[in-house]
């Protein structure tokens, strides 16, 4: 008796704790619902716990033995299902242990009080009562383990509108109106982790004669390493691009709703006697899903060229230079928060001579050096919802301009 009511009052306790949690501070509906069921299991689970004293001492309360029954039960498939679904994921070992051992001595539990000839009423009813509490709770579990994760069409959109050049009154220079349009079709909200747009100026000779096969491979092999754009042409020579200009145009920490948009412009300005006989515009963005993460703001953290804390894998092109911004990430849901390590996440804003980019990664603290493999970057991008959106290149030519000189 005694062996039972401690196994159900552990069980009321821990999943009291997470399912009031959750149910007051969980990011989506699906999951204040399973709060929801945590707190019902735990509520009979602390019934059984009474049931067995009086079952084992008088009998004083009607069906006791059947309440403690039932609680037993609740209590051995709630440890088994968080033990299968929650422990792989645990970053100690402390809660899969404890859900091992209650969901063995639940299962004793139920053992114990079935060989008591517990006395059933309308055993139809219960036996009823007892499959349905367990398929919503398996089906609640199933939807925010197997179903949700893979949930993964929702993804914001980036247009980039190139205007017509404005050139300055003393015909030394012009400028390029560019407009950023961010929208959101899905209906789930994203936070804004990073973005950046960046202009290159290209260089595009032609050549006098038809190239030759030979040359193809040649660009081939040039432009392979090069993951924008592959271009082979008959006469263009196409050369590397150099940045002309790069921004952030979202400030980090921001969100955009579900169903909404967000309509920026920047201008790129270049002098009249430019060597580029192209431009090419990108914008790009990282995101995280709002009902699977929970962000602070995104504080500056430090420059690359001024601190020695930058990873080895952002420190290690020297041409490259980075602007780092980091802040604390909180779970969607109790149970994560408290079996995993904190996280945070990094954005690197990185720009050099050959380009701009913005990338994010959620690590512990001390392990932004390692290099994840790529199951643990699927893993990491559903778990958190993490969502790269790239645009470009628009390209515009400059002869149109430059031939006003």
């Amino acid at each position: 008796m005694a062996f039972i009511a401690v196994v159900l009052i552990l069980t009321t306790a821990h999943l009291g704790w997470f399912g009031f949690e959750d149910f007051s501070e969980a990011l989506t509906f699906p999951g204040r619902v399973a709060g929801t069921v945590l707190m019902l299991v735990a509520i009979t689970t602390f019934a059984g716990a009474f049931a067995v004293l009086d079952h084992w001492y008088g009998n004083r309360l009607p069906y006791s033995g059947l309440v403690a029954l039932i609680g037993s039960v609740a209590a051995s498939l709630t440890n088994a299902m968080l033990l299968l679904t929650k422990g792989t994921h645990c970053d100690s070992v402390q809660y899969p242990v404890l859900w091992g051992l209650l969901t063995v001595g639940s299962v004793c539990a139920v053992i114990a009080v079935w060989r008591t000839k517990v006395a059933i009423p309308a055993p139809k009813r219960v036996t009823a009562a007892l499959i349905f509490s367990t398929l919503l709770a398996i089906g609640n579990f199933g939807y925010q383990n197997l179903y949700q994760p893979l949930q993964r069409g929702a993804k914001p959109l980036i247009t980039l509108n190139v205007g017509n050049a404005v050139l300055s009154k003393d015909h030394k220079q012009f400028a390029v109106p560019v407009d950023i349009t961010l929208e959101n079709h899905s209906d789930v909200g994203f936070y804004v982790l990073g973005t950046e747009f960046h202009a290159m100026g290209e260089r595009v000779p032609l050549s006098p004669s038809d190239r030759h096969s030979k040359q193809w491979r040649a660009d081939a092999e040039k432009w392979s390493k090069i993951q924008d754009k592959n271009p082979l042409s008959r006469r263009e020579i196409h050369e590397p691009g150099e940045l002309v200009a790069a921004q952030p145009w979202l400030p980090s920490g921001n969100w955009i709703e579900a169903t909404d948009h967000f309509v920026t412009r920047t201008v790129v300005q270049v002098p009249m006697d430019t060597r580029y006989d192209q431009l090419a515009f990108y914008a790009t963005a990282s995101f995280a899903r709002k009902d699977r993460i929970g962000l602070e703001r995104i504080p500056l953290q430090g420059y690359s060229w001024r601190s020695s804390q930058a990873p080895q894998w952002v420190r290690k092109d020297k041409e490259t230079d980075s602007v780092i911004y980091s802040g604390r990430v909180h779970e969607n849901n109790a149970i994560a928060r408290h079996t995993m390590d904190p996280r945070f996440l990094t954005v690197y804003w990185r720009f050099g001579e050959h380009g701009a980019e913005v990338s994010a990664s959620i690590a512990r603290k001390g392990e932004e050096d390692r290099i994840l493999s790529g199951a643990e970057q699927r893993e990491l991008a559903n778990r958190y919802g993490l969502v790269d959106v790239v645009m470009g290149p628009i390209e515009r030519t400059l002869w149109d301009l430059t031939n006003q000189r």
